[in-house]
């Protein structure tokens, strides 16, 4: 085991800074950094999950893109992970802010599809079991095709009655839905 030298009396340990100049450090400690990291990391699990058209859309340097891709490519758990860290890394130089944004964007937009689809599976299943439904249906889209609506909506009730959810033919509710989805849209 060898020793440590002392510093020698009279020099200066912190290099010329007293204490509040070492507390005011601009750089990041390694905990803070690895946490960087992380939260970087699950910024780019998140792109790769975004659609190649959004994907496409985002303001990004290439070789962070080529690097998406190849994840995307990539089957092995060892080999995904690898690229993924190479990902986090890349994602260190590009604009975190923006990418963020780009991620946000992405899943209000697919939260407000998903709102909207049930929207217009609420309307479909009261037409079908309420006949007031059909009523407040008009006041609110007056321009609906009346006849076609009644029609559609009949055919549906016709397809649902005594029977379970697993045996109904979705025919008619397909084509309720695919009526209504326009109006809502």
């Amino acid at each position: 085991m060898t020793r440590r030298a002392a510093p020698h009396r009279g020099a200066d340990v912190h290099d010329g800074g007293d204490e509040a100049a070492a507390d005011e450090d601009p750089r990041l400690s390694k905990t803070q950094q690895k946490q960087k990291s992380h939260d970087l990391q699950a910024l780019g699990v998140a792109l790769t999950e975004l659609s190649d058209e959004r994907l496409a859309a985002t303001d990004m340097p290439e070789s962070l893109r080529d690097a998406i891709e190849l994840y995307r490519k990539t089957r092995s758990h060892e080999g995904r992970r690898r690229q993924m860290q190479y990902v986090g890394k890349l994602m260190r130089g590009a604009d975190e802010d923006a990418l963020r944004e780009a991620v946000a964007v992405a899943t209000i937009g697919s939260a407000q599809a998903a709102l909207q689809l049930h929207q217009i599976e609420s309307w479909r299943a009261e037409l079908v079991a309420d006949d007031d439904a059909m009523t407040r249906w008009l006041q609110a889209h007056p321009d609906t095709d009346t006849q076609q609506l009644r029609s559609l909506v009949r055919a549906a009730r016709r397809d649902s009655v005594g029977l379970p959810a697993e045996s109904r033919q979705p025919k008619s509710f397909r084509e309720l839905f695919q009526f209504i989805k326009p109006w809502l849209t």
